[in-house]
């Protein structure tokens, strides 16, 4: 079983404060820093773009996980890896051509994503397992944070461990929306090795990040 790896949501910190936000997830033992960007066209929303990701990495050692739900997005690729991405996820309806932009990825050393939301099927993205490294499931329909966890879209969690474990294959399985103390054992059981949380491991137990994480660990 891999280890388990959170990813902590800035979209959930204090943006006032991001530098400092994003030493405390450091501090408190954080995998990665998991960053949403949004276009206010793919999805309904509006965040951070190459210029914010590139200033909060020059003093951050840990992986910035970035997810980039925005569209077209091939063409935005190289900016975000510039800026300093480690991970880059992308959504398979937001490019013309899945299997350019995931060759655009790698072909930047960059760790490989696809993401697909609650209601898009596992067959979207099938024929490009074995050349991504991971696949983030959305457990809400992205564009905002706070909202309430779906648990339809475990089975497709449970569906992709399957398809990992039958052919071998290393891809991370990441999940991102609504994850809580109340749901991250059920998660875990169905398969997600990497928890992204924003509420929960920036404001439950009095903001303390350390234990928060370690909560979300089963620890």
């Amino acid at each position: 079983m891999k280890k388990i790896q959170i990813s902590p949501s800035i979209l959930s910190a204090d943006f006032s404060q991001l530098g400092n936000e994003i030493k405390r997830l450091e501090e408190g033992g954080a995998d990665m820093i998991h960053v949403d960007v949004m276009d206010g066209h793919f999805v309904p929303n509006l965040t951070i773009g190459p210029p914010v990701i590139k200033a909060l990495k020059k003093n951050c050692s840990i992986k910035f996980d970035v997810h980039l739900m925005i569209s077209p997005v091939h063409k935005y690729i190289e900016a975000y890896s510039d800026a300093g991405a480690d991970i880059i996820t992308i959504h398979p309806e937001a490019t013309d051509n899945l299997k350019s932009s995931i060759l655009k990825i790698k072909s930047l050393n960059k760790k490989v994503g696809v993401s697909l939301n609650p209601e898009s099927k596992i067959n979207l993205i099938s024929d490009y397992l074995k050349n991504i490294d991971l696949v983030l499931i959305m457990s809400v329909n992205p564009g905002f944070g706070g909202q309430k966890f779906m648990p339809e879209v475990l089975d497709k969690v449970k569906q992709l461990k399957k398809i990992q474990s039958q052919d071998n294959m290393n891809f991370d399985i990441e999940i991102d929306g609504g994850i809580n103390f109340d749901n991250c054992k059920t998660v875990i059981e169905a398969g997600a090795n990497i928890l992204v949380s924003g509420t929960t491991v920036f404001k439950s137990n009095n903001g303390d990040i350390k234990k928060n994480i370690n909560l979300l660990k089963l620890k």
